[in-house]
């Protein structure tokens, strides 16, 4: 039976941080489904189709990997597209709490649902979208922090770049 997993997040905007969770869970499963979240109690920088859009542009090179959207559950989400795992990220021990409740929730509601933890990378341990957008916004350069395609979203929704300086 084919491995399916699913990476849900906001990736508002997607970082490097994200890229390289996405390349290593693409290793462990047959098919990683990476899930946009539409959070109605967070006011995102960029639209659900932005976000979505970023994220094709920047992983369009491993082939395992699908890019969607929901809203609501989790676990429903999970279940409509018949995978058994969610693949979360871990920085700091800070993210570990927050991540364990939700695992903890996720298999109440769903007890054969499994989360799959991975360390991020340690280059990527301070990075955080929030992170990104803070810097974007006062025009320094964050070609270093996100993938490619990614500046040029962030410099349009702020209308400035690091070369107007």
């Amino acid at each position: 039976m084919a491995s399916v997993a699913v990476y849900p997040g906001s990736f508002d905007p997607v970082t490097n941080g994200h890229v390289d969770i996405i390349e290593r869970s693409s290793k462990v499963f047959n098919k990683v489904i990476v899930a946009v979240l539409h959070n109605r109690n967070k006011e995102p920088l960029f639209t659900v189709d932005e976000r979505v859009q970023m994220l094709k542009e920047s992983i369009e090179y491993i082939p395992n990997i699908e890019i969607d959207s929901f809203n609501g559950l989790l676990v429903d989400y999970v279940r409509h597209k018949q995978a058994k795992t969610i693949v979360r990220g871990l920085r700091a021990v800070t993210d570990f709490e927050y991540e364990m409740q939700a695992a903890s929730i996720n298999r109440k509601l769903d007890p054969e649902l499994e989360t799959f933890f991975m360390m991020t990378n340690n280059q990527y341990s301070y990075l955080s979208s929030s992170i990104v957008k803070e810097v974007a916004k006062y025009e320094a350069d964050v070609g270093d922090l996100v993938p490619p395609p990614v500046p040029k979203y962030l410099y349009k929704k702020y209308g400035s770049s690091p070369s107007d300086r």
